[in-house]
């Protein structure tokens, strides 16, 4: 089995961006990997030019991405990973494979969210390139009933002092 020595975590605050970051802050931990944690700003809507965009200026959706980039890397910290901060503003289907294959990662991991076609052609989202636009391994997380992983500070704090607990005792 290879190793992943450098992980790229894409994070939002969605329940499948909080368990891709769980999961993949598990796999950090399991092999010690270079950690890089990316959050962006979806600017879509923006370019596109609809009538109506949105109620918030951009430059409020800007620090919002920000701050849940903050805190995403004080997640990761709490549970002992020294994680890198990146933060990018456009499409994260470019964006993604820009930064995996910039800071030559071995690993994305990213959370998923299902929906229907028509959800995905009105949106004009098109996650199948994707794939083909980066030269790692990807892990596609999708949340299910039971992974509201991280949705309070104290699960990871939780999480942090089970595992210390069971270092102290020998436990797996």
């Amino acid at each position: 089995m290879s190793t992943f020595k450098r992980m790229l975590l894409c994070y939002d605050t969605t329940r499948e961006g909080r368990r891709a970051l769980r999961d993949g802050a598990e796999l950090a931990q399991l092999f010690k990997a270079e950690t890089h944690l990316l959050a962006v700003l979806d600017n879509s809507r923006w370019m596109r030019g609809f009538d109506a965009v949105s109620e918030v200026p951009f430059d409020v959706e800007e620090q919002t991405a920000k701050e849940i980039l903050e805190e995403g890397v004080a997640k990761l910290e709490a549970l002992g990973i020294s994680a890198i901060g990146h933060f990018a503003i456009g499409n994260p289907m470019d964006r993604i494979p820009f930064f995996a294959n910039a800071l030559h990662v071995d690993l994305v991991v990213l959370g998923h969210h299902r929906s229907g076609r028509l959800a995905r052609w009105w949106s004009g989202v098109d996650d199948g390139r994707l794939l083909d636009r980066v030269s790692c391994s990807m892990l596609v997380v999708n949340a299910t009933e039971h992974a509201g992983a991280w949705e309070h500070d104290d699960v990871a704090q939780t999480t942090q002092d089970k595992r210390s607990t069971q270092a102290d005792i020998g436990a797996p």
